[in-house]
């Protein structure tokens, strides 16, 4: 701790993210990203790109951007907002909206990026357990709140909830508003942006790391009322102008206009992610139903300590979270099928587990 530091900052516990390994050998199995290349629309979109352009400041409004993610959507412009990487996006958004008089609403399990976000911006805060079998219960939101926050599907657990449900909880909570993080929904689930048509009380953010293969880029993007997007753009103007650089507006722009090379790949990693829980099933792992490019399971004798543990010794990385009422689960990404198949054998191999 340096004697220069804000008070608030010593108190601070930051986000931890997964491994980024330094080597070669290891398979990457614990940080969720896309095993497939980006749509090869994208690469050449960069490698076509104005190099000479480059000393220029990119556009500050995304512009062309904005434009692709509103006739994708078929929402209006000014219902669009991006940032860099989801991650941004919900940063700005907690600042925008819920620092208010009321707790904030959210999953004891989920993103754990969203109670650090609270104590950065000293935002008052209520976890709301999940039900035994790790399922949102959107009926306990339904309490005083400065604002409501959930993952859909959630993550670390993957599982999805339904639309009728979200529209419920709109309907019974018009005070304050309601935000949908949806980085996995393309694996899986029926966006709420059908919702943001009819609700002013709800916010869709997405990203372009996860079904886009475009994590190395940090696109995010939220999509809502014009009023809150407004209220999103007063924030970030307020903190960085220039939050997309030129290389990432193209290649985004070129990866959302390639639909079939999106389908192809999400639909291989739904294929692979059914397979694979059928073999972590018959291994002796309990496996959450998944919405998403990961499963989160626990094997009924070993620890997940052990396990991940074991993994990494054999050159695989997975997520061990290690929290209370998930401590025995680790989180798996779903790679290609070459890469599933060599964590179905490896984990065939320890001493503990019979096929």
């Amino acid at each position: 701790m340096s004697k220069y530091w804000s008070p608030a900052i010593s108190q601070l516990t930051p986000y931890v993210p997964g491994e980024q390994p330094k080597v070669d050998n290891l398979i990457k199995l614990n940080t969720n990203e896309n095993p497939y290349p980006p749509s090869p629309r994208a690469e050449e979109a960069i490698n076509n790109y104005p190099k000479e352009r480059l000393r220029l400041y990119c556009d500050p409004d995304a512009t062309l951007l904005k434009q692709a993610l509103a006739d994708h959507f078929q929402l209006q412009y000014d219902n669009i907002f991006v940032g860099n990487g989801s991650d941004e996006v919900l940063a700005l958004a907690f600042m925008a909206f819920f620092r208010q008089d009321q707790p904030l609403l959210l999953p004891e399990t989920t993103y754990s990026f969203y109670d650090v976000y609270c104590k950065l911006y000293d935002i008052e805060y209520r976890q709301i357990p999940l039900t035994n079998a790790f399922e949102i219960d959107l009926e306990q939101y339904n309490q005083a709140n400065g604002g409501i926050i959930f993952a859909n599907p959630n993550a670390p657990t993957g599982r999805l909830l339904e639309l009728g449900k979200i529209e419920r909880l709109l309907q019974n909570n018009t005070e304050s508003l309601v935000i949908v993080d949806e980085a996995y929904i393309d694996f899986g689930g029926a966006s709420a942006v059908e919702l943001t048509r009819q609700y002013d009380n709800v916010l869709v953010i997405q990203t372009f790391s996860k079904s886009r293969s475009l994590a190395g880029l940090r696109i995010g993007y939220a999509l809502g009322h014009k009023n809150l997007i407004e209220g999103l753009e007063r924030v970030k103007n307020s903190f960085n102008s220039y939050p997309l650089d030129s290389l990432a507006i193209a290649g985004a722009v070129a990866a959302l206009e390639d639909d079939e090379y999106f389908r192809e790949t999400t639909g291989k990693i739904i294929d692979c992610r059914e397979w694979t829980t059928n073999q972590l099933e018959a291994l002796g792992f309990d496996v959450v139903p998944s919405a998403t490019n990961f499963v989160f399971t626990c094997h009924r004798s070993l620890s997940g300590a052990e396990l991940m543990s074991y993994l990494r010794s054999n050159n695989l990385l997975v997520r061990h979270f290690g929290k209370p009422g998930i401590e025995n689960f680790l989180r798996i990404t779903i790679g290609t099928y070459d890469e599933m198949q060599e964590l179905i054998n490896t984990l065939k191999q320890h001493p503990d587990i019979s096929s």
